[in-house]
């Protein structure tokens, strides 16, 4: 809720009232003098944080996050790295069929 300045009609003293927004300015009472002819006054703004909403914390986590991930994909291998091919099999049917094309081509 804020907190609202007044300046009693009455005695002239001026008092501060936690208030709904919605609360008028007619039916303030003065503390010292319990009339109701308060003017609010215009006062300085002043806000406090607490908890972890602080102005750009979003920002910061989700930085967090970025650098979390690149720790991740930086133990992948590169995009564009070969794989490891084993070495070619020199088994009898890469020979037969090497033999089947050249006898199928005479």
């Amino acid at each position: 809720m804020p907190l609202y300045e007044y300046r009693c009609g009455q005695c002239e003293k001026q008092f501060e009232a936690t208030q709904s927004v919605y609360t008028r300015t007619e039916d303030t009472e003065c503390p010292h003098c319990h009339a109701r002819q308060a003017t609010r006054l215009m006062s300085s703004f002043s806000s406090s944080v607490s908890g972890d909403r602080k102005p750009g914390f979003t920002e910061i986590k989700a930085k967090a996050m970025g650098q979390e991930r690149m720790q991740r994909f930086a133990k992948l291998p590169p995009l564009n790295a070969q794989r490891n091919m084993p070495p070619p099999n020199m088994s009898s049917d890469s020979d037969l069929t090497e033999k089947g094309e050249s006898i199928a081509g005479s």
